[in-house]
């Protein structure tokens, strides 16, 4: 089965893992077709176990070998076209689309509640949040605040749409 692992936050801070390198500890695993996305720690794969022994499996190799603690969420790649056609909004030049993909169903009903009196383009989908923000804004915009809380450090990771389209 084909799989993607979004690996939250490498190669931001001092946490600097080659993509090279990353790839050499999916196939130790065992993990075959292994292709690394940009340097943000998006990976597709093909592996015959289940979900959850693959999540483990990797937090543990990466934890080790990287020598940082490895928060993996783990999709089936056939997920990632629909999130991809769910996107709700009308993508322009001077914004960014962002996809948050949030492990969770707890927290997902959390970000919903705490995101409802924002004036920001957030919409949430099955397992994910779908933000749209002006360039330049990310980092200052509420949600921005809301989302970067250390509560959510290992149960969301975000992508930009353009990014996932290119791992179809």
């Amino acid at each position: 089965m084909k799989y993607i692992a979004f690996l939250r936050g490498i190669n931001v801070g001092n946490i600097r893992i080659k993509m090279s390198d990353l790839q050499i500890a999916f196939e130790d695993l065992g993990y075959t077709q292994v292709k690394t996305f940009l340097q943000t720690g998006n990976v597709v794969f093909e592996s015959e176990n289940e979900i959850a022994i693959i999540k483990e499996n990797l937090e543990e190799k990466l934890t080790q070998t990287f020598h940082y603690e490895a928060f993996v969420l783990m999709y089936c790649h056939a997920d990632l076209e629909k999130i991809i056609v769910a996107y709700p909004f009308e993508k322009e030049e001077n914004c960014n689309d962002y996809v948050l993909f949030v492990e969770k169903e707890h927290t997902l009903r959390e970000l919903q509640d705490l995101s409802q009196n924002l004036s920001e383009n957030i919409k949430i989908g099955e397992g994910v949040v779908y933000w749209k923000v002006a360039k330049g804004n990310t980092l200052d915009a509420p949600f921005s605040k809301i989302i970067a809380k250390a509560k959510y450090k290992s149960t969301t990771t975000m992508r930009n749409i353009n990014t996932l389209e290119k791992m179809k």
